[in-house]
């Protein structure tokens, strides 16, 4: 599918700056959604947590993105910053879909994020995209914040839902805080280290996204993952070879529910997801293994 003026929720994040400069470089006109007054016709307006959008903005466009949430990994998880996780998420998934819905020309295809926290705990157990939702915040959180944008597909817009996993790149995210422990030579496992995390190099998440976005037909949720997720304490030892460090510490798991409270539970749990659905439609990953993804992003 040919598409020319996209526009993109969460354009200043990790995977929003990077799919906005792949757009850009081909050609494509990027409209973005910002918080402030708009300063030229390339942005418009919204406020996610508080569910508003400049509908008019979205005139004209052939799909729109949304990327945007408060980080889940940036503070501890307090009451009231569950509640901002929540509300810019699926506050801001639902503006967009109601506002994609109302327009007399509705965007092909309207993509949404959300996150391989569908599947909560998996253990040794692994998952893909017709495994059900897991239980606790983040499963729960996944659920509402796709069944949010049921405007969109209520209107007949292809919708797809990127159940993203750990972006391996330097920008932001997990691996933003990792790269730099690594390569002071702090780096280490996180509790016992057999928890399995999801990884995807930030190229294959952005091509990915491209991908469903230009792919007639595709619609629905897709794991964006690496067709093998590892141990935590493989990727550890791949972080302290590529980067050539040692990776002698280790943070208890006590220590991190200490300092992290509930979101430790995040970084100790264990997260097998397999991208069946995305390798079924052709995709093709150029970072496929962890070692050549860490390369990529340092």
């Amino acid at each position: 599918m040919q598409l020319s003026r996209i526009a993109v929720a969460g354009a200043s994040g990790l995977i929003g700056s990077a799919l906005v400069r792949s757009l850009t470089a081909d050609g494509h006109e990027v409209v973005r959604l910002v918080r402030r007054e708009p300063r030229g016709e390339d942005e418009v307006r919204w406020d996610a947590e508080a569910g508003r959008v400049d509908t008019a903005g979205l005139a004209g466009c052939d799909a729109v993105v949304n990327l945007a949430g408060a980080g889940v990994g940036s503070r501890r998880w307090t009451e009231a910053y569950k509640t901002r996780i929540h509300d810019s998420r699926v506050n801001g998934t639902s503006a967009l879909a109601k506002a994609v819905a109302s327009l007399d020309e509705p965007p092909r295809v309207f993509v949404n994020g959300s996150a391989m926290g569908y599947y909560g705990e998996t253990g040794d157990r692994i998952v893909d995209e017709d495994s059900p939702a897991g239980e606790g915040f983040l499963p729960e959180l996944c659920v509402e914040w796709e069944a949010a944008a049921a405007p969109a597909q209520q209107a007949g817009v292809r919708t797809v839902f990127t159940r993203t996993g750990l972006v391996v790149g330097r920008g932001g995210g997990a691996w933003g805080r990792l790269f730099p422990l690594f390569q002071a030579g702090l780096g280490g496992r996180m509790g016992d280290g057999r928890q399995y995390w999801s990884f995807i190099a930030l190229h294959d998440e952005v091509a990915a996204i491209r991908h469903l976005l230009e792919t007639d037909g595709l619609s629905g949720p897709f794991n964006l993952t690496a067709p093998q997720p590892l141990t935590n304490r493989e990727i550890t030892e791949a972080m302290g070879r590529v980067l050539h460090r040692p990776t002698l510490f280790t943070v208890p798991a006590p220590v991190l529910r200490t300092v992290l409270g509930e979101m430790a539970g995040d970084v100790l749990g264990s997260a097998r997801v397999r991208p069946t659905r995305l390798l079924e439609s052709g995709f093709t990953f150029a970072f496929p293994e962890i070692d050549a993804a860490i390369r990529a992003a340092a």
